[in-house]
């Protein structure tokens, strides 16, 4: 197993369409769904607005990254050198355990197929994409 280079934040549990989603998706959820406190919702709106100003959108830059057809599961990971970016990631972790909405951290040197990539994530097919795991990835959970 080699050193991970990627690291993603996903759900426990899969979504109807049969992948896990990620930290951003189940967040995003929550508020969508109205059961986000106002504080929360605070938090949550700074947080997306700063990772929008931060870092790019990988649909910006090509429309069909999360095509379901073209790129069947396709999912974003960190590249472990975003340092500044996985580190405001515990704010939406403290998020999801108060809702109690599982999610772990999952690390890889080789989560699947790059589809896309900038200087702090790729957007990649997995490998395995029936599997809850990509290969050699550990996970730790962080709510249940």
């Amino acid at each position: 197993m080699g050193e991970a280079l990627y690291v993603r934040f996903q759900a426990t549990r899969r979504s109807p369409r049969g992948h896990f989603p990620g930290v951003f998706a189940l967040a995003n959820g929550l508020a969508r769904d109205g059961r986000l406190s106002e504080e929360q919702y605070r938090f949550w709106r700074a947080g997306n607005d700063w990772y929008d100003a931060n870092y790019p959108n990988p649909s910006d830059t090509d429309p069909t990254v999360y095509d379901h057809e073209l790129n069947p599961g396709a999912v974003a990971w960190f590249k472990t050198s975003a340092v500044r970016l996985i580190e405001r990631v515990d704010g939406y972790l403290i998020l999801l355990a108060a809702h109690d909405v599982g999610c772990v951290r999952v690390e890889s040197a080789d989560p699947g197929k790059i589809i896309y990539e900038d200087a702090e994530q790729v957007v990649v097919v997995p490998w395995e994409h029936d599997s809850p795991r990509p290969r050699g990835a550990a996970g730790q959970p962080y709510a249940s």
